[in-house]
């Protein structure tokens, strides 16, 4: 009884994983077909390497933008520094004329 009972498991088949015959397989590849895939996938290659292009343009554009306004800031942060300090200075220096005016 128990031999009957494993040759009907072993002959239970599943429907899911029976091979059905591939449309793939069945039609020969088509040169033209094949070039035409080919074409498409060029254009589009092409087409995505001109958006980085342009992107990457952008990217440098802004990036060389920001950079001279940041060289600007620290140009203008210097003059204003060098004002302050002599500022600072004349005002050290008249501070101590007033001293020894009182001294």
């Amino acid at each position: 009884m128990d031999d009957e009972g494993k040759e009907q498991e072993s002959s239970v088949e599943n429907p899911s994983m029976a091979e059905e015959p591939k449309e793939e397989d069945s039609k020969p590849f088509n040169q033209a077909d094949i070039f035409k895939a080919l074409e498409v996938v060029e254009r589009d290659s092409l087409a995505i390497a001109e958006s980085y292009t342009s992107l990457f343009a952008s990217l440098r554009l802004a990036l060389s933008e920001v950079a001279s306004t940041s060289i600007d800031h620290i140009q203008c942060f210097s003059d204003a520094a060098g004002k302050l300090q002599e500022a600072a200075i004349d005002a050290t220096t008249k501070g101590n004329r007033f001293i020894h005016s009182c001294v």
